[in-house]
């Protein structure tokens, strides 16, 4: 095991070490929170990809394999899926429009106060994406070095909170592209040829396993049914996401790298079901599926290999870790703590400052939480459920449909939430129906509301129409009254400035 803690030991100090790197890079709220909006093809492809695949992906879909064999791919699969549907439909609007938050997008189409209650529900789904990651920390360091689950979560939590409060969305983006390359090595190009060998290949597998782990469906078409609801629809919605395309230098850079890392999604979905079908033919008595990761590596390969291996599986926890705790960061300090003070936000060095306490606090939360929680799917499962089932419909809504109203949206969210949460308390946080009853609700408060409703201000549907359209606002200044429409110069947007803030760099215009 010497070689294997060598291997490690030189990617925490190399993973510490860029971090260090991007305090020097974070001037700006900018910098910290979206990395100045500055990143081309390959780097917003690799972060996308890193950001998303993390310890449900990873360890969890290898659980998954073991369970029901290829169909165990379709939780990460569908992941891949809402990658992919983001970047070829909706990524350019998105990118145009400048914020750094989903709440912020919101506010500006609906106006009001909706995005309080979008930011509250974000943080809860930011928080719980970073506590799953984190928990999945304790897996990797049990096998490595024998530790109690409590010290794994900590190591593992500790080093993530130390590198993304210093350098924010800058070092995250840095460690993400080493990341990247580590997993893509480590489970891609060894574990999955690796495993598959020393099963014997697909046919000794089909042979002691049976053609059911060879079906496609095998999983149920109720839960692949779920997985497509949740993650699909949830990917289109998330702040950890968003915030990754508000990355990206161009529309075009976020559309061709995003539908490159959607495909590589899926490539990943399927090494990992099949390193979890190969498990269970080598080692068919696991109490816990969760386990099949940890078992095939600890049993399987050589020292060295085991420990660039375990790496990859630390990037994928890492990645998404840092990429939730930044979003939750960025949703605290953009759209709840601002409003609960009632200040505009602070600028500068002191902005910086306060983002990075921010994140500093979370990231201990987070690894409370941890602590306490004990199944990686099921508290991704409860986050998925809140976000979409809360705010799916007025987001997308407020992208297609003009006759939506600030009122509708705030129900839509409210009664969304309110029946996902019961439902998941009256018949199990694993309850399928509970994104059903979820979404159904939240739809149909959000169109009967709105129809109920005034119709949206004409000059905020008119801001709205200039940020889609990609029409220039001068760097940091707020959007005035003397601004105009698009192909309308002389019909001005309104008496009183809006409470809409340009981006701090001109050249991502």
């Amino acid at each position: 095991m010497a070689l294997d803690y060598l291997v490690i030991g030189l990617y925490i100090a190399g993973m510490l070490a860029i971090g260090w790197r991007g305090v020097r890079l974070a001037r700006t709220r900018s910098d910290y929170l979206v990395a100045g909006r500055r990143l081309g093809g390959f780097m917003y492809s690799g972060t996308m990809s890193a950001v998303v695949l993390g310890g449900a992906s990873t360890i969890g879909g290898i659980g998954l394999g073991y369970t029901y064999g290829i169909s165990g791919s379709w939780l990460v699969i569908t992941i891949g899926l809402g990658i992919l549907v983001l970047h070829a439909l909706f990524v350019r609007r998105i990118v145009k429009l400048k914020v750094y938050t989903v709440a912020e997008m919101l506010k500006l189409r609906y106006g009001g106060a909706v995005d309080v209650i979008s930011g509250v529900v974000m943080w809860g789904y930011t928080l719980m994406l970073a506590v799953t990651s984190i928990l999945s920390f304790a897996t990797i360091f049990t096998v490595l070095f024998d530790l109690p689950s409590m010290a794994g979560i900590a190591i593992g939590g500790g080093i993530v909170v130390f590198y993304s409060v210093l350098g924010g969305m800058w070092s995250i983006t840095l460690t993400d592209i080493a990341q990247f390359m580590v997993t893509t090595v480590g489970i891609l190009f060894l574990l999955l040829p690796i495993s598959l060998l020393r099963a014997g290949g697909f046919g000794a597998l089909r042979d002691r396993l049976g053609p059911d782990f060879f079906d496609f469906t095998s999983i149920g078409g109720a839960t692949i049914l779920a997985y497509l609801l949740t993650y699909v629809f949830g990917l289109l919605i998330g702040q950890d996401i968003w915030q990754r395309v508000f990355t990206a230098r161009t529309p075009r850079i976020a559309t061709g790298g995003g539908l490159a890392s959607g495909v590589y999604c899926i490539a990943y979905a399927i090494a990992g079901a099949l390193i979890g079908t190969a498990t269970k033919a080598l080692y068919p008595n696991l109490g816990n599926p969760d386990d099949a990761f940890a078992t095939i590596v600890e049993g399987m390969l050589p020292a060295g290999v085991r420990g660039l291996v375990l790496v990859a599986a630390l990037a994928a926890l890492m990645s998404t870790a840092s990429g939730a705790l930044i979003a939750c960061s960025a949703v605290t300090t953009n759209d709840i703590w601002a409003r609960l003070r009632g200040q505009a936000r602070p600028s500068g060095e002191g902005e910086v400052r306060g983002n990075r306490v921010a994140t500093l606090v979370l990231g201990v939360l987070a690894i409370g939480i941890a602590v306490a929680v004990d199944d990686v799917v099921a508290a991704l499962t409860v986050a998925y459920n809140i976000l979409v089932g809360g705010l799916l419909v007025a987001i997308l809504g407020a992208l297609i449909w003009k006759r939506a109203t600030r009122i509708g949206a705030g129900a839509s969210m409210i009664t969304g939430s309110v029946v996902v949460v019961v439902t998941m308390v009256i018949n199990g946080l694993l309850a399928e129906e509970a994104i059903y009853y979820g979404l159904g609700a939240s739809l149909l408060a959000y169109v009967v509301v709105s129809l109920l409703t005034t119709r949206t201000e004409p000059e905020i549907l008119r801001t709205w129409e200039a940020r889609l359209s990609g029409t220039p606002i001068p760097d940091g200044v707020a959007v005035k009254a003397t601004l105009r429409a698009p192909n309308a110069p002389n019909v001005p947007l309104g008496r009183e400035p809006l409470d809409i803030r340009a981006d701090e760099n001109k050249e991502n215009e």
